[in-house]
Parts: C-alpha cells; sequence; structure tokens
C-alpha cells in the first residue's frame, strides 16, 4: 500500500511538473509576441507621428525602428498610400481650377521622393538608421539612376496636359542640376517650366524659406499656385500659402 502511494505521488509530481514546464514554454512565446506586437505598434505610431508632423527634426530613425520603417517603404501598403494621395489630388484637380489660359496657372512638384524615389539609396544605407551623409548622397544622385515614381509621372502629364505650367522646386543644389535633368528625362519627365535647384545664397536657409521665397517670386510673377505635391513639410510651410497642399509618405529623412 505504501508502495502504491509512492508511485501514486511520484507521478502526480511528474505531470505537475510536465504541465509547468509547458505552462512556463507557452508563457515565453506569448511574453515574445507581446514585445515584438509592442514593438511593432510602437514603431508604427512614430511613423505615423512622423507623417502628421509631430515628430520633426530627427536625424535618424529610432534604431529598433529601421525594420519596421525598412518594410513599409518597400511594401505594397507605401504604395497604396501614395496612389490614394494621388487619387486625392486628380478628385481635387478635376474640379478645383478656373483655368484662366493666360499662362499664370501654375503646380509646384518636389522632386527626392516626389517624382524619383530614392529608396535604391537608402536601401544601402539603413532606411534613415545612418546619420545622412550629404556627400555620399550627391554622389548617388550624380549617377542620375533614380527611378520615377510611378503614379506621380501620370499626375505629372495629366496636370501638364490640362496646360497648367509645372515648377519642380527642389532641396537639391543648383551643382547637381545636370545631373538631375538627365535623370528626369531618362525616367519619363518632360517639359516643365522651370526646375529651382538651391544656390550659393540658399546654402544656410532653412528648406521652409527657401522654398518659400521661389513661391513669392512666383507669386509675385503673377502666377496662380493651384497645388503642390511633396514629401517634405518644409514644402509646405510659410507664406506665401498654396490653395492646396498634398503630402506623400516618407519617414526615412527629415528636411526642415
Amino acid at each position: 500500500m505504501a508502495r502504491n502511494s509512492v508511485l501514486i505521488l511520484a507521478f502526480t509530481s511528474l505531470c505537475i511538473g510536465s504541465a509547468l514546464a509547458d505552462w512556463n514554454i507557452l508563457n515565453q512565446r506569448t511574453r515574445r509576441h507581446a514585445v515584438k506586437d509592442s514593438l511593432k505598434t510602437y514603431c508604427e505610431s512614430w511613423r505615423i507621428n512622423v507623417e502628421l508632423n509631430n515628430i520633426r527634426e530627427f536625424e535618424v530613425v529610432p534604431q529598433e525602428c529601421i525594420d519596421h520603417i525598412k518594410k513599409y517603404m518597400t511594401s505594397s501598403q507605401y504604395k497604396a498610400d501614395s496612389q490614394r494621395a494621388i487619387e486625392e489630388v486628380k478628385l481635387y484637380s478635376s474640379g478645383c481650377c478656373s483655368l484662366a489660359g493666360d499662362g499664370k496657372d501654375a503646380w509646384i512638384f518636389d522632386v527626392d521622393d516626389t517624382l524619383l524615389s530614392t529608396i535604391p539609396y537608402f536601401k544601402k544605407h539603413g532606411f534613415g538608421g545612418e546619420r545622412l551623409n550629404v556627400s555620399s548622397w550627391e554622389a548617388w544622385m550624380k549617377e542620375s539612376k533614380a527611378p520615377a515614381l510611378e503614379h506621380t509621372l501620370n499626375l505629372f502629364h495629366e496636370i501638364k496636359n490640362r496646360g497648367v505650367k509645372i515648377f519642380l522646386v527642389s532641396s537639391r543644389r543648383e551643382t547637381l542640376r545636370s545631373y538631375t535633368v538627365d535623370n528626369l528625362i531618362h525616367v519619363g519627365y518632360h517639359g516643365w517650366a522651370s526646375l529651382e535647384l538651391r544656390g550659393l545664397e540658399d546654402e544656410y536657409k532653412k528648406m521652409q524659406q527657401y522654398k518659400a521665397q521661389v513661391r513669392t517670386r512666383l507669386v509675385k510673377e503673377g502666377y496662380r499656385i493651384w497645388g503642390v505635391v511633396g514629401d517634405q513639410w518644409s514644402s509646405f510651410e510659410g507664406l506665401p500659402k498654396p490653395k492646396r497642399t498634398f503630402k506623400l509618405p516618407n519617414s526615412m529623412y527629415y528636411l526642415s
């Protein structure tokens, strides 16, 4: 009888031990998934707040979010978000503008990550996880190999074909003009009215100041700016305000 009792206790202890082991394994897996989900939620919240211009002046993407930004910027969701923004531009432009036909109706586009994609560069440089190296970035621009963003390419020609003059206002330096023109033409852009690049006098200006001054000059010349499309908030800030602005997604870098 005593022997049977010992065997029963031993068997019971074994079962309880196995159950506790299984529970610990499951608990660890649950905790790992919880941490992963929590990190994903945090990084998506960070990205959204960049797009909302709540997070500003960041120099690098948080290290723990690099993979998340990489996945987004190379995903079908990024393309869908961009396409949706372009559809809103088309909806607005189809009914907003009483074109005078006097050559003074204007539209502004940014260049990088609006007309041309810099994702091939950032694939090799951490998707914003590395501090932006201007020399390296400009060396890549000189290769003139940036691909077009197809949704914006179609919009560019649609607006141009309505008789609206298109002005390209870029943060690139004047020394990159020939490379930029070659790149734009090579991927299908042509017929813009002017390509505005930063000269020596613009070197130490905030990006928003430089771009606002370009708009000021255009307005003084009699142009009606119906809209601006860009990936940076600095493309829209300052006076004079365009009638509408449309922000394309980009959480890899911030230009103020």
